[in-house]
């Protein structure tokens, strides 16, 4: 057993969460179109230090790798790559379909998880979407958000990226709802290392073109990230049908005590 080395996985799930919100860039269309102004940011001159210290790790560290990994590997093969990182972090979509009461889509969602691990060949295939069991997004700060609880204050965390403090819970358990993660007790670095920074290279190559994006369109790219993030996170806890009057965010939601701990 290898528990020392279990640190090495994890990595994924914080840059799958710093450049997340870039993806949700592109899906700005389908979102719902709340006003601008109304997230709750009362620790703003934080959120923008950190906001810019990741956008510095991804530039000199992410961006990097993105690119060499895009020169390297042919699309078809990263086409597998990003298929298996999906399939090994899967349950954590299918725990939350039960959480929130989707018990036909969590069936499905294992039928496809089941699927794709054997016929697809440990995941690097997609067999399950042709048959028509198609991929969902579901975590748990969308569960929290089913259940009723507000979002509460927005918030930039060192390069997981942009959250709420109703998304944060969502850090610890969907790491320990991935494959990945306990992999990292079973394996010995010279595996763990070489997935985490496959899967590294992976997502930031996703995300690429919305990334830039957001670099070359937006006046201000922290103001114009959170508000696509939390339209983009909006969308999925109403499953892409939210209120036309929902504002989930106020003060009211969040005390300056609470902002307090924060700083």
């Amino acid at each position: 057993m290898q528990q020392s080395h279990s640190w090495n996985i994890p990595n994924r799930v914080r840059v799958k969460t710093l450049i997340g919100v870039s993806l949700c860039v592109l899906m700005l269309g389908g979102c719902a179109s709340a006003p601008m102004g109304q997230v709750y940011d009362p620790i703003e001159k934080v959120n923008r230090a950190t906001f810019a210290f990741n956008d510095y790790f991804d530039r000199i560290l992410l961006k990097p790798l993105s690119q060499g990994y895009t020169a390297v590997v042919p699309k078809k093969g990263r086409v597998m790559v990003s298929n298996f990182f999906d399939n090994a972090t899967y349950a954590d979509t299918i725990l939350n379909d039960f959480l929130q009461g989707k018990g036909g889509q969590g069936v499905s969602d294992i039928g496809r998880f089941v699927i794709n691990t054997t016929l697809g060949v440990g995941g690097l295939f997609d067999p399950a979407t042709p048959i028509g069991l198609k991929i969902h997004d579901e975590d748990f700060g969308q569960t929290l958000g089913v259940w009723g609880f507000g979002p509460g204050a927005y918030v930039v965390v060192p390069v997981y990226g942009p959250h709420t403090v109703r998304g944060l819970p969502h850090l610890a358990t969907g790491a320990l709802t991935s494959a990945l993660f306990w992999s990292g007790f079973i394996f010995s670095p010279a595996i763990t290392i070489p997935l985490a920074v496959l899967s590294a290279a992976d997502l930031r190559s996703r995300a690429s073109n919305a990334i830039r994006f957001v670099n070359e369109s937006a006046l201000d790219p922290y103001v114009f990230t959170r508000e696509a993030w939390v339209q983009h996170r909006n969308f999925l806890v109403y499953d892409g049908d939210p209120p036309e009057t929902v504002d989930e965010f106020s003060d009211e939601d969040f005390s300056d005590e609470d902002a307090n701990l924060l700083k």
